[in-house]
This record gives C-alpha cells, structure tokens and sequence, in this order.
C-alpha cells in the first residue's frame, strides 16, 4: 500500500479513560464527524448489500458505463452465491474499449505453471472448473454519446452456488475498508498480533468472532506489505517532527527576546532532541494575576502526524470571554509529563495556583494535579463526561440509551449528595450496569463532577455550556487546517493577545426595575456579568421571604418553581449567605439573598459580593470602560427622552401612528445596514445638541 508523508492533522484523543486498550470514544454529532472527514473517508456500506432487488441482467440492457456494468454484475452474483471476474477485453482505433467481458469466478481453467525447483513445492488446488456463466458488453455511440449494452448473457453455472454466509468470504468481497486499515497499522505498530488485532475489531464494532467483511489472511498480507512502507513513513514522520520542534523552539527565543514578558521552556529526550514544549504570553499573564482563579486545562487533541499532544490553558475575563494563558506539547500522555506541565504553568504564572482547575477525565493528569496543586480543586467537566456517554452505553443499552440519558442528565443536576449517592444506586440497577467499567469509572471521581460535590467550589461559570462550546469553537477554528506546527503558533498567538484584551459587545443594558441596588451594580459591574446579575435581581422579586429569628429567611417562589432556600443574614459584617451556594460557585450574588437584603433595606449591595473578577475597573486597567459605560448612559437617557415623547405624540391619533411606525421600520432597517466600528464613542458635545430644544 503506497502512503504519503501528511500533513499535521489534529485529532480528539480516542483513548478511552477507562484504561482498557479495547475501548476508544467515538464523539457525538459533528466533532466525530469533523474527525472522520479529516481522517478517513466514510466506510459506506457495499453496495451489494442494499436491501434493493437486484434482477438478472439481460440481453439488451443498458449501461452509461462499463464500471456501472460490473457493479450492477457484482451486485447480481453476490446475491446469488458466486462472485466474478474481468476476462478479455477489446479496443479499435476509433471507438476505444469497445468490448468488455465478465465472467464467473470458476471460469476457464488453470493453465500448469511450472514447478519451482524445490524439494516439496507446494501445490494449489484451483478453484476454476469452465463455468460458461458470463455477461458480454459491446459498446455503441447513439447521438454522439457512448453507452453499452449487454450482448451476451448466461447464468448456468456448472458449480454448486454458495450460501451467504459462505459467499461473503470469497475474496472479491473480502474487503478492507480505509477506516479499518488505520486501525490495523495503528494496532500493528503498538505490538499487537495479528489475531488479536481481529479480536480488537470484532469487539469494536460489536460483531461475532468470524463476521468481519474480511478474515486473518487478509489481514497477515495487509500488514506484511504495508510493514516497510510504514516503517519508511514513521522514519519521515519523526524527522519532520523532530524538525519543526526545533523551528518552534528557535521562534519562541526569537519571541522571548522580541517581548520580554514571553516566557517559555522545554525538555530533552535521552538523544537530546526536543521532547515537550511549553509557552505563555505576557498578557495573559498579567490577566492570570486577577482571572486566574478558575483556569481549564484542555488535553482533547493531539496530533496525528506527530504524535503530541496539545494541552491549553483557558481563563475566563471579566467580560465572559475565553482567555489562553499559555500551551503546551507533549510527547507522552503520562502523570510525569503533566506534572511537568503543571509545573511550567504555575512558574510562568509567578507561583500563583488556581482556586479550581477543570479538565477531562485521565487518571495521569489526577495524579499530577494532586502532586502539584494539592490545594486546588480538580473538577472534570461535565461536557466531556457528556459527549463520552454514547460510546459507553448506545451498545450495552440499546433502545434504553435515550431514558437513560435523560435520567443521567437529571442525576448530575441533584444539589445533595445523599441523594445522588440514592439515585445513582437506582440508575445502576435499573439499567443493569453494576459490572459496568464505565459506571464505574464515573463512580470513582464523583467527588469531581456532580454538581452536589462540586456546588460549593469556585467557577466563575466556567461550566456554562456557552462557555464550554466557545471553547471548542476556538480549538476547531485553530486546530481544523492541515498547518505546520510553526503557523499553529502563530495562530495561537494572536489568539491570545486578542483574546486577553477582548471586551463584551454590549456595550449598554438598561434598567429594568429602577431598584438603586440595580443601578449600583450596573456602574460597577463588566455587561457580562451586570446582564448575569441583572437576571438573579429580577427575578428575586418572585419570592416570599418570611423570617426566622436569628438573621434568617425563608425564602418561597410565589408560584412554587424553585425549592424553597434558607438565607442568614449578619448585621454587623454584612454577610448573607444563601443555601444554593451560588455565590460561592460564580461569585455573583443569586436572586435569593439580594431579596433578603432588599427587605433589609439595602439600596446598593456590599463592596464583599462584587469580586474584583467581575468588575469593569480592576488591576488590569479597563478604566476606560467606565467612560465607555458612562457615554453609554448619557445616551440611553437621550434616547429614552425622545422615545417617550415621540410615543406621547403618536398615539394622538391613527394617522400619526401609522406615521411613525412607518418611519422608525424605515430608520431601524437604514441602522442595521450601517458599518459597526469597534469602539463605539460620543462626546459631550453630541449628547448636548440631541438634549438642545
């Protein structure tokens, strides 16, 4: 099998965590879509396989090409217990292949060869016997268009037909699929032999020993003949990579001295050639000195061609944006290499560790991070866990896959603990999952996913799903060209540069209950999380709060939506805590305390709940949001003037109506085709003359 050098392609990690070499993830919806464009092409069914009747052919019928001919032949045989063969063919000058012939399979006979000059050569029974069962084509031109025709048709064999089961095996329909021959060189080159490679497939695409479209012969000669020319393309592949490692390390000394805040470090193998690779940037750095409370570690992809994996660490601004404090390239997925990741991280980052880290699940990375942020709390992701579930269970459940996602999803939700432990004892039983290794795998590191063991850590709501999906938005877009690692570097730079001085889009949100703890926090507060709190102030006006003695409240949804919440309130320091812990979890105060400290008569919330992570001005120097967030008010109250007139004014009369919805659709539409600039800005000066009569 002739292979090409290929180019650097990034791939999800396929290994499943499970730890088992027999089990590999397969990703719902379009990320293992993404995967199986980039790496092989589809394994379609045969076409002889359809579940259409394929009739005899006859004298007569009509082709657009030979190959649709055979095909259609193929199709006839298969279904009929025999497979066939090319045989002769004719040419002329002017029509070309003008005749085509397709035989049985047990056609003709075998001519002698001569024996080879050995003591005992080896003799071959042939399977040919004369069956005179054939189809002829002859080619014709009607109004300028070639087509063909059968000329010639038999299906008198001489010959016992076979059965499917046994016509499967002939060796024109022994095939080995593109996808399956990845697989096979993947298995070869880690040692494994030949019949357990047959296992392994059997078991991955869940079928009988013996019922793979192809047998172990056909595997032996498939690895025998590719054996060199993968050893010659892994020689190529090593070369390569050892090659542009060296280039990315030469680009990041010509950064480090470009910009002094760019920091970077690496190792070396035993042979001295560069072995991992990690980097951070400046400003993210600085970034990292305020945001760095919550940071995720993504190790989903790796590169095929090279064989290393990409590990980034992720931050989220004040402004709910993804921030890259810094990558790194590993050669091995091993606890020694993520310790020596870990380590490079917290250096760059001046020896400040992450209140919280989320990753995927990996038994390596939770023994490094324990070893080197013994007093950070490791959370794995939920989406991850999410987007494993199908390759777990669609097998092993089967129609019951669908009822036990949906009781799945609602677990991972449960606020206490007792009840997750009780719940999840009834899903394991009632689906028959007690030997599972996937459940328990989940089990072993509840304390790190389930939101009732995690409700109480910090994440800076690094777990919502838009957060999640940015992220991978990010990585697809960095990761989906075929690049060199040297324009991969180059991407992730800008990126990070970018992304740490990135600003919501939303520049203004108006009041929408004049409450001055409202107004207060929107002076204070990034629109990102301003719009989140926002939300929680609205909706604290849905509930009862009836006290308790000693500084508590119970809380009550007025039409009994939302459990009911145990809030305690301190004069003296102010506190107010709150049962759901959505505080503690996100650092912006939730709907049931700020209700509490409304009956309290608070008009603007205490300095303590507005963390500095949320703030428009913090150490990172945004002051020029508050001038922004300023201009923005400025200008809402001129709108909000005018808007309010103009609504007095119309509603005079019909006539004036119709007249000013025609003409505001009109300007609406005129607004939106305008070009959006990045910053948006107007002076005193502007604001003055829309105010001037």
């Amino acid at each position: 099998m002739a292979m090409k050098l290929p180019a650097n392609i990034w791939i999800r990690r396929q290994q499943c965590p499970c730890g088992d070499w027999k089990c590999y993830i397969r990703y719902e919806g379009e990320d293992q879509a993404s995967i199986s464009g980039r790496l092989v092409k589809s394994e379609t069914v045969p076409s002889q396989l359809s579940s259409e009747s394929v009739f005899a052919p006859y004298v007569g019928q009509i082709f657009k090409s030979d190959e649709d001919a055979f095909e259609y032949y193929s199709n006839f045989a298969r279904k009929n217990g025999f497979s066939i063969r090319k045989a002769r063919s004719t040419e002329s000058q002017n029509l070309g292949v003008y005749r085509r012939d397709f035989v049985c399979y047990r056609s003709g006979y075998n001519q002698p060869r001569k024996k080879a000059n050995v003591e005992h050569p080896r003799e071959r029974k042939s399977v040919r016997c004369g069956c005179d069962a054939k189809l002829y084509l002859t080619k014709e031109i009607v109004d300028g268009v070639s087509q063909w025709y059968v000329s010639q048709f038999s299906n008198v064999h001489n010959h016992e037909l076979l059965e499917d089961d046994q016509v499967r095996l002939l060796p024109a329909y022994r095939k080995i699929q593109e996808a399956d021959q990845e697989r096979i060189l993947l298995l070869s080159k880690a040692g494994f032999p030949v019949n357990r490679i047959l296992k392994v497939l059997e078991l991955e695409k869940g079928v009988q020993p013996g019922q793979l479209p192809f047998i172990e012969k056909d595997v032996r000669n498939f690895v025998r003949t590719c054996k060199k020319t993968v050893e010659e393309n892994d020689a190529l592949l090593n070369e390569k990579r050892e090659n542009e490692l060296l280039e990315l390390l030469e680009i990041c000394k010509a950064m480090a001295k470009r910009d002094t805040e760019f920091v970077f470090d690496y190792t070396r193998d035993e042979n001295g050639k560069v072995e991992n690779l990690s980097w951070a940037y400046g400003d993210p750095i600085h970034a990292y000195s305020v945001l760095g409370d919550v940071v995720s570690f993504d190790t989903s992809y790796r590169s095929l061609t090279y064989g290393l994996l990409l590990g980034v660490w992720f931050g989220m601004s004040n402004h709910g944006k993804a921030i890259i404090f810094g990558c790194v390239l590993l050669q091995e997925e091993n606890s020694h290499s993520f310790s020596w990741a870990l380590q490079k991280f917290v250096q760059f980052m001046r020896g400040k560790h992450p209140r919280t880290i989320l990753t995927d699940i990996d038994s390596g990375l939770r023994d490094a991070i324990s070893r080197e942020l013994p007093n950070t709390k490791h959370v794995v992701c939920i989406w991850h866990i999410l987007s494993k579930l199908s390759s777990w269970f669609l097998l092993p459940l089967g129609l019951h896959y669908a009822d036990f996602k949906v009781q799945f999803d609602m677990l991972w939700h449960l606020e206490n603990i007792s009840d997750f432990e009780h719940q999840w004892d009834l899903l394991v039983a009632q689906f028959g999952l007690a030997s599972d290794k996937h459940i328990a795998l989940l089990y072993l590191y509840r304390a790190s996913w389930p939101f009732s063991f995690i409700r109480s850590s910090f994440l800076a709501r690094t777990l919502t799903a838009d957060f999640f999906q940015s992220l991978e938005t990010f990585l697809k877009r960095i990761l989906g060209a075929q690049t060199c690692l040297q324009v991969f570097f180059e991407q992730v730079s800008n990126a990070a540069y970018s992304g740490s001085r990135a600003k919501e889009g939303m520049q203004y949100l108006h009041i929408k209950t004049g409450m001055p703890i409202e107004e207060h926090a929107q002076s204070t507060l990034t629109p990102y999380a301003f719009n989140v709190l926002q939300n929680e102030i609205v909706l604290s006006m849905q509930y009862v709060a009836t006290e308790m003695g000693n500084g508590s409240y119970l809380l009550q949804h007025y039409k009994k939506m939302d459990v009911e919440r145990l809030v305690s309130w301190t004069q003296d320091d102010e506190q107010v805590h709150c049962a759901c812990k959505e505080f503690d979890h996100s650092g912006i105060l939730c709907r049931h305390s700020i209700r509490v400290l409304a009956v309290k008569n608070y008009f603007k919330l205490p300095d303590k709940y507005f963390l500095l992570r949320w703030r428009l001005q913090n150490s990172l120097g945004t002051i020029d949001d508050a001038h922004s967030q300023g201009r923005s008010e400025a200008c809402a109250q001129v709108f909000h003037s005018l808007a309010a007139t103009l609504l007095t004014e119309s509603l005079i009369s019909q006539e004036r109506f119709n007249y000013v919805h025609r003409e505001l659709s009109g300007l609406l539409e005129h607004v939106r085709t305008m070009p959006v600039v990045d910053e948006f800005s107007l002076n005193r000066t502007t604001v003055n003359e829309f105010n001037d009569p």
